[in-house]
């Protein structure tokens, strides 16, 4: 077998989304996802101008090889460009080899690991009775775990708090937006959010919740020991982990479990904070990380030190990279949590998909490859649109901070 071609298809169905499509000579195709939010048409011109010239020829069997040829034949490595690109290749060569095999994916990694797939639900409101609200909502849906996100009183917009509930997209402008942020009136409102979901859900749903990279590690460590009390299954991101030795300070004074790594792109950016213990969960994705080849490296690494997955999955990951993260979920032994969040009809509409939710749980369900197709004549009826996430800054002062 041999690959033909390939090209990129680039659509605007609610959001941006960039999709690699592989061909092969034996009629076999597989799709990959390349989304990268905010910088989209980097990696569509990355895999066109760079990487599908070098396609052509190859064996679409030979992922492994062809994985090392992108990454160290670049001899520019790492990086979310890069890795993106890498990722959709990846995708789209384990989806050809599992059609070919007439198997989903999950049996050419190894088969089931458990029944389903855990996943948590984003309950957002814009004060805390409304939260509160929404993580009821949530339960009644079916779900076992729930991230729940306030507005703080004083702050006008806050990260997780945005336009509807079920299809929170934060990439709102042309240009980017400017939110305003305060720590010390986050840090006051946050356990206050959580005494008050304790209080009317009680204790049988796991509870999460993002602090989006805005916090000084002593000030993560602050939060995560005001939230004990609640039994929190993690705290995603509590700050900026690009000095991965920061978690150490969070580490030595809570013992609410830690996650981060939706933004990791190698196994480098995250090989301290596991091989040291310092986060509980990883939330590296297949989109972002090189795909379902380098994402099973990071899982096997974790494992040695009893840290689990808990892989990012909001809206700016197309179905087909929820389709096979769900195939990678089903399969890896140290899984944690998966987070969905449901797209809108029209992108479903361009990404029919074989997964399914049903009482807090995610099937990816049992036709050849991951599951998920791309229909080209509706994505042409979403053009790409300009779309920039927003940009924070301090409320006192106007200076730039982490959004």
């Amino acid at each position: 077998m041999k690959i033909t071609s390939a090209r990129i298809i680039v659509c605007s169905p609610g959001r941006n989304f960039v999709t690699l499509k592989i061909e092969t000579d034996e009629g076999l195709t597989g799709i990959g996802d390349a989304t990268l939010n905010g910088r989209e048409l980097s990696v569509a011109s990355y895999l066109q101008d760079h990487v599908i010239p070098c396609l052509i020829g190859r064996d679409p069997h030979q992922i492994e090889d062809i994985w090392q040829y992108l990454y160290r034949g670049a001899y520019w490595r790492r990086g979310p460009i890069t890795m993106t690109a890498i990722a959709a290749v990846d995708t789209a060569l384990w989806d050809i080899k599992a059609k070919a095999a007439g198997l989903p994916l999950y049996q050419l990694l190894g088969g089931k690991s458990r029944t389903g797939v855990m996943v948590y639900g984003h309950a957002n409101g814009s004060d805390i009775e409304h939260t509160v609200d929404e993580v009821l909502r949530y339960a009644d849906m079916g779900y076992k775990a729930i991230r729940a996100q306030s507005g703080v009183p004083g702050i006008d917009k806050v990260y997780g708090v945005g336009r509807g509930t079920m299809f929170y997209e934060p990439a709102d402008a042309d240009l980017p937006s400017e939110h305003d942020w305060s720590t010390e009136k986050y840090l006051r409102h946050t356990p206050k959010l959580f005494a008050a979901i304790r209080e009317k859900l009680g204790w049988d749903h796991h509870l999460l919740h993002d602090v989006h990279h805005r916090l000084t590690p002593i000030e993560a460590a602050r939060l995560g020991k005001d939230l004990e009390p609640y039994r929190l299954f993690w705290m995603e991101d509590a700050t900026p982990a690009e000095n991965q030795e920061a978690f150490k300070l969070i580490r030595q004074h809570t013992t609410t479990p830690l996650a981060v790594g939706e933004i990791f792109n190698t196994i480098w950016d995250c090989k301290d904070l596991i091989e040291n213990q310092l986060i509980d969960f990883i939330r590296t994705t297949v989109v972002h990380a090189g795909g379902i080849s380098h994402l099973r490296r990071i899982a096997d690494l974790a494992a040695l030190y009893q840290v689990r997955t808990g892989s990012h999955g909001a809206t700016d990951l197309s179905p087909v990279c929820m389709g096979a993260a769900l195939h990678f979920d089903l399969w890896v032994p140290n899984f944690g949590i998966q987070e969905y969040m449901k797209h809108t009809d029209e992108t479903d509409a361009v990404f029919p998909h074989a997964y399914t939710f049903k009482e807090g749980f995610m099937y990816p369900g049992d036709v050849p490859g991951h599951g998920v197709d791309v229909d080209e004549t509706i994505a042409k009826k979403y053009p790409y649109q300009r779309a920039y996430l927003p940009v924070n800054r301090q409320q006192h002062d106007g200076t730039l901070w982490n959004w």
